[in-house]
């Protein structure tokens, strides 16, 4: 593998409306590339997931010093919580908070996918990826189903989503119709195989989910979509076409 430039930008911040802006990180590829979502409140502002975590986005995105941030991990997987460390509120649902507390490559699923293929373009000289790894970042507040997130003009909804972690949440605003849905649902093959009853209780929350009055769908990889796209997604994944089912391997 020949070696890899140093990205000068690392972060891509495009508007999504509604007050809430998507931040990716344009140099990691696209398997792990998280979908970060921030949500303007009239108080205080939301970061819904916080990617690798091998560059500050407290230091490079100006939008997260406009007014105090609350940060909210959707999951303890590695491309979801890598940056939860910079921020001091931090939540998360309470069956993951040890991982936060003591992360390993192992309980974030680092292990199996982070690899030399795992970026474009490094995030700092010498960065070696087979060294990657996640600082702690206990939680401030322990979210469970029925939490409400208030941002002073906005409230936000705790949903308990498991499937593809035990501790899976997502977020529901019922005044604007957006769901924050996390690895719960995406325009992708969703993941259903780190823990043993995890096919049933996605099952469970996919139901939960074709029930709710969705205008738009923002999920933690892939584009946005809307209500309709939102039911054959979820058509496909109990029709079995739209689930991964087994682990897939290092990027060596």
């Amino acid at each position: 593998m020949s070696a890899l430039e140093v990205a000068d930008t690392w972060f891509l911040v495009d508007s999504a409306g509604d007050g809430v802006s998507l931040i990716t990180e344009r140099e990691v590829e696209p398997f792990i590339r998280c979908n970060m979502w921030f949500v303007r409140g009239r108080d205080r502002g939301l970061l819904i997931d916080t990617g690798l975590g091998v560059r500050s986005l407290r230091a490079e995105l100006p939008i997260l010093a406009e007014r105090p941030v609350v940060c909210l991990a959707t999951h303890a997987h590695f491309d979801h919580c890598g940056g939860l460390h910079e921020f001091d509120e931090r939540l998360g649902h309470t069956l993951e908070a040890e991982i936060y507390a003591a992360p390993s490559n192992e309980a974030t699923v680092a292990d199996r996918y982070i690899g030399p293929q795992s970026f474009l373009r490094l995030p700092n000289a010498g960065y070696e990826p087979l060294r990657y790894s996640i600082k702690p970042a206990p939680l401030t507040r322990r979210v469970d189903e029925g939490d409400v997130i208030d941002l002073g003009d906005r409230l936000l909804e705790v949903l308990h989503l498991p499937g593809h972690t035990r501790g899976h949440i997502g977020l529901w605003e019922t005044k604007t119709g957006l769901l924050f849905s996390g690895d719960a649902l995406y325009d992708g093959l969703l993941l259903d195989h780190f823990y043993e009853r995890a096919r049933e209780e996605y099952v469970e929350t996919m139901a939960r989910l074709r029930e709710l009055p969705v205008r738009t769908v923002h999920g933690g990889h892939c584009p946005s979509f809307g209500r309709t796209r939102m039911f054959e997604l979820i058509e496909d994944y109990l029709a079995g076409r739209r689930r991964s089912g087994c682990p897939r391997g290092k990027l060596a």
